[in-house]
């Protein structure tokens, strides 16, 4: 008996500390925005992953439109594709960045 209810108390004790902690800030479990800037190295065209070819472009999905040389844009996600979305621009890789419009490869970009 004496045993059970030290065990009784000990769960008490340790459910008041963890409901006494103090709460986690709204803000906190809310993801800061992304701010990474990238600049093209060169003309590099933005593409659109197409409706049957999975969540990353490939070389021959559709060009939603061209970013100059220089051209700054906002990317914190990359995609990886596999040995079919290999491309040739920039030195070549699997690695696409996602920017707004599309996805581009991440060799044709440099952090800014």
């Amino acid at each position: 008996m004496c045993l059970t209810r030290r065990l009784l108390t000990t769960v008490a004790a340790v459910a008041a500390v963890l409901s006494a902690a103090a709460p986690v800030p709204a803000a906190a479990s809310v993801s800061a925005p992304c701010t990474s800037t990238w600049a093209a190295v060169q003309r590099v065209p933005v593409r659109r992953p197409a409706w049957n070819g999975g969540p990353v472009a490939i070389t021959g999905s559709p060009v939603v439109r061209y970013l100059r040389r220089g051209e700054r844009v906002t990317s914190c996600v990359v995609g990886v594709g596999r040995d079919v979305s290999r491309y040739r621009e920039c030195g070549g890789g699997s690695l696409w960045r996602v920017v707004p419009g599309g996805q581009v490869p991440a060799r044709c970009l440099e952090r800014a």
